[in-house]
């Protein structure tokens, strides 16, 4: 049995962290959902900023969207729901027969919404409706402005994304806005069975501090936290409120681990998919990290529900000067900047490609 199969058979989704309409259009996706147990697969703008930067495959519907007047983000998102509602479809059978807890796909509202919450709201809505899927997450940052916008997403029945969560309290504050928009809706008298998932980002965290400590230390940092973070999730689906929730139909808010690719290349390429196998949650990995994982991955002891030994792990980062608190604040903003970045260049090549010919290389 592969890897990746006997992931799924402890309770972890595999999903893949990457779209572009080559893997659509050649078959790659349709073949990793049926030989490596694939069920749902996450986007972002640095995803789709390479996808369409590069080549020309996006050439001809660039050009073909110019002449429908379409422009800057009007025509991205218009690409972007072609390739995404193409990978949803795909999806729907994994999607129908889990009755809607797996088979997704995410979609990400502009990074320059990061600090605005009312705007926020009404993108997640707009590209919801847009998208005209069942199983379209739309990607909300769980910033400041971002966990509001979040309950009201929930709340208004748009299926949200997290992203950009980095700690233990990152995620609280997602599963609580998850929380109160479900609990909204029951006392409103609507349907409470609106999907979301929380995604914790992981190796960013041993990229962040690599200079920063004894090499003894190095690749540990974003596994503790990831085991950190998974206590507080185990221990929030089984106290009263969870269960409240949950008897009236609605599904639980999942756990999702974000950069598991590895970034060191003297650690396994594989680390991250290894060590974070837990039931109740999801893994959304790189091609090159989901090939090796299935030529060459092993899965172990899966995450204990109380943690392990994250806390005594975080501690002898405390002692090396690590403040993780702080620096789940960093990597956040640097997160959402970093986006931010990729969105204008995103922007800027869509520009110069919708100015030239479908097939014209500019010089």
């Amino acid at each position: 049995m592969k890897a990746t199969q006997q992931l799924h058979d402890i309770g972890q989704s595999l999903w893949l962290d990457n779209i572009t309409r080559e893997i659509l259009t050649n078959g790659t996706l349709a073949r990793y959902i049926s030989d490596l147990s694939v069920t749902g697969l996450t986007s972002n703008p640095t995803i789709f900023e390479h996808a369409i930067g590069s080549g020309k495959s996006y050439d001809g519907a660039i050009d073909e969207l110019v002449r429908q007047e379409k422009s800057g983000e009007d025509l991205f998102f218009a690409l972007a729901l072609q390739d995404l509602t193409q990978a949803a479809d795909l999806f729907r059978p994994v999607f129908e027969a889990t009755d809607g807890v797996d088979g997704w796909v995410s979609l990400e509202v502009s990074p320059l919404l990061a600090d605005d919450t009312a705007k926020t709201i009404h993108a997640a809505a707009r590209l919801q409706a847009a998208a005209a899927r069942p199983n379209l997450f739309i990607k909300i940052p769980g910033t400041a402005a971002g966990i509001p916008a979040i309950e009201e997403s929930i709340f208004a029945g748009v299926p949200i994304n997290v992203t950009l969560l980095f700690s233990r309290e990152h995620y609280l504050a997602a599963a609580g806005a998850y929380m109160r928009g479900i609990e909204r809706r029951i006392a409103a008298g609507l349907d409470p069975k609106v999907e979301s998932v929380a995604s914790l980002f992981i190796s960013r965290w041993d990229v962040a501090v690599k200079q920063e400590i004894s090499p003894q230390y190095r690749n540990r940092l974003g596994i503790a936290i990831a085991m950190h973070t998974y206590k507080a999730y185990r221990d929030l689906l089984a106290s009263p409120r969870w269960k409240k929730i949950l008897r009236t139909g609605a599904h639980p808010q999942r756990l999702l681990w974000a950069s598991t690719g590895t970034k060191d290349p003297a650690a396994p390429d594989t680390l991250y998919v290894q060590a974070l196998a837990a039931p109740d949650t999801i893994n959304t990995i790189p091609e090159k990290t989901l090939r090796a994982f299935a030529d060459h991955g092993r899965v172990g002891t899966a995450i204990p529900d109380d943690g392990g030994y994250a806390e005594a792990v975080l501690e002898e980062f405390r002692r090396e000067g690590v403040d993780d608190a702080a620096l789940a604040a960093r990597l956040q903003r640097e997160g959402a900047d970093a986006f931010s970045k990729s969105w204008r260049a995103l922007l800027s090549r869509i520009k110069e490609k919708s100015a030239q010919p479908a097939g014209v290389t500019a010089k």
